[in-house]
């Protein structure tokens, strides 16, 4: 990549990070063409050029991403503070842009999300991020570290992709019945499956929290299980960890082969730090872990 391009690229993720940060505000033109120091009679188009969609659509979907993810796991948030939050005046204006959206009220999809609408309406946004989400690393940012042996609760999600939500939904809520907080108790996800398996039937991810309590069912399949501790390769993903793919590949692919390690019997997985929608996107951190022999 040439400097310039470079350069280019840093002036659209600034802009891109600024909308993250600000969504609650009124984000014009004017001011984003200053953010990324383009002229703003052509900073529409240079936007739309670079991501496919407009800078009032991105917006736009961007805050209805955040208002969704509050309502589906945000059950003590009321329906105006979100939707004046996403940028509407009025419950009913902010009501009528969700169900074109996603064909579903707010009060309906917080009592049962239709997932796979709700998926097929980010495809524009998840495009846009990712044109400068980070996908090359290299071995400085892989650190090969000793982790301990973590006792973890389990909820197991086995089948379509689409459906994630619906068991992150579930998991959530029991770990917050359970006094599972975040901040206290770590969230890991283990991966069984590929990201894209060739039946979407055998996707396969484990929602775990690290705990050392009695573990209380309260009706859901939690299990009981353990990350095995020993040495591991860590790669840091900041920014979009919705899609950790990338990274995946990187420590498979190119790191393992190059640095003479062999990888141990235990699957690929993650330990989530910070989440959207409680920190900007952009700001999101996931450690990728690989189990080295």
């Amino acid at each position: 990549m040439t400097a310039a391009l470079r350069t280019y690229h840093e002036r659209m993720q600034r802009v891109l990070e600024y909308i993250d940060r600000h969504l609650n505000d009124d984000l014009d033109l004017d001011g984003l063409s200053g953010v990324a120091a383009f002229s703003k009679f052509h900073f529409h188009r240079q936007f739309t050029a670079a991501f496919g969609l407009s800078v009032y659509r991105y917006i736009q979907l961007a805050r209805l991403k955040r208002a969704s993810y509050r309502l589906a796991y945000r059950d003590g948030e009321r329906v105006t503070d979100i939707a004046m939050d996403a940028g509407y005046e009025a419950p009913d204006a902010f009501a009528r842009a969700f169900r074109q959206r996603f064909g579903q009220s707010p009060s309906s999809f917080r009592k049962s999300p239709d997932w796979e609408p709700w998926l097929a309406a980010f495809g524009p946004l998840d495009s846009a991020r990712s044109k400068l989400m980070q996908t090359r690393f290299t071995s400085d940012d892989v650190i090969i570290r000793d982790v301990p042996t973590t006792r973890v609760a389990i909820l197991e999600h086995r089948g379509e992709p689409a459906m994630l939500g619906a068991t992150i939904q579930r998991f959530i809520a029991w770990r917050k019945a359970a006094g599972l907080h975040p901040k206290t108790s770590p969230t890991f996800n283990v991966w069984r499956s590929e990201r894209r398996p060739t039946s979407p039937a055998d996707y396969s991810i484990d929602l775990c929290v690290g705990t050392d309590r009695p573990i209380d069912a309260n009706g859901e399949q939690i299990k009981v299980g353990e990350i095995p501790g020993g040495r591991c390769a860590v790669l840091r993903v900041v920014g979009h960890t919705d899609n950790l793919e990338p990274a995946a590949l990187y420590l498979y692919r190119d790191w393992l082969p190059a640095s003479g390690e062999e990888a141990r019997d235990f699957p690929l997985y993650c330990q989530r730090l910070s989440f959207f929608p409680e920190v900007p996107e952009h700001e999101a951190v996931a450690e990728l872990f690989l189990p080295l022999k």
